[in-house]
């Protein structure tokens, strides 16, 4: 019986010393919204975004111009030119779409190349945050439903990324 009692203890106080495993998590949206060249990044991106759809802006007040005249004009027009100059403003606001969509393609697509660039640049940087602090496992803080705040590593991995990367090239 005594036996049996301390392999009973034995096998409690060895499982409970792998359960000692060091766990964290991150909030990678953080880190890009948050760190310098997240921010670079952002910046980057909106003046793109202002200077695109600026001219977007001055193409459809063109085309509402363009609409509003040619239905002031209905009742001078024959019906068939009428018809002509509607199916022409119709294709020219065909167009406009397509160009509209074509630009927000354009940008996610630059958006996504641009965070793949920040992440290649971040996973050398956790690895060794993680290998120096000697953490077993990083989930994204998306995935955590509730967890302590010091186990929340971003801020560190945000200053880590800051004094090593603050822009990249476009």
């Amino acid at each position: 019986m005594r036996l049996l009692t301390i392999i009973f203890f034995l096998i409690i106080f060895q499982s409970t010393s792998y359960g000692q495993e060091k766990i964290a998590y991150i909030d990678l949206s953080l880190i890009l919204k948050e760190s310098d060249v997240g921010k670079f990044i952002n910046n980057h991106i909106t003046k793109i975004e202002k200077k695109r759809f600026d001219k977007l802006k001055i193409q459809e007040t063109l085309l509402k111009k363009q609409e509003k005249k040619i239905i002031t004009q209905k009742n001078i027009l024959k019906k068939e030119e009428f018809d002509q100059k509607l199916n022409n403003l119709k294709d020219d606001i065909q167009k406009y779409r397509s160009e509209k969509n074509k630009i927000i393609d354009e940008l996610n697509k630059k958006k996504i190349d641009y965070t793949k660039k920040v992440l290649k640049e971040l996973n050398p940087i956790i690895t060794k945050y993680v290998e120096d602090n000697s953490i077993s496992i990083v989930f994204p803080k998306k995935n955590i439903v509730v967890g302590k705040t010091d186990l929340d590593i971003t801020q560190k991995i945000i200053i880590l990324l800051n004094n090593q990367l603050t822009e990249i090239e476009f």
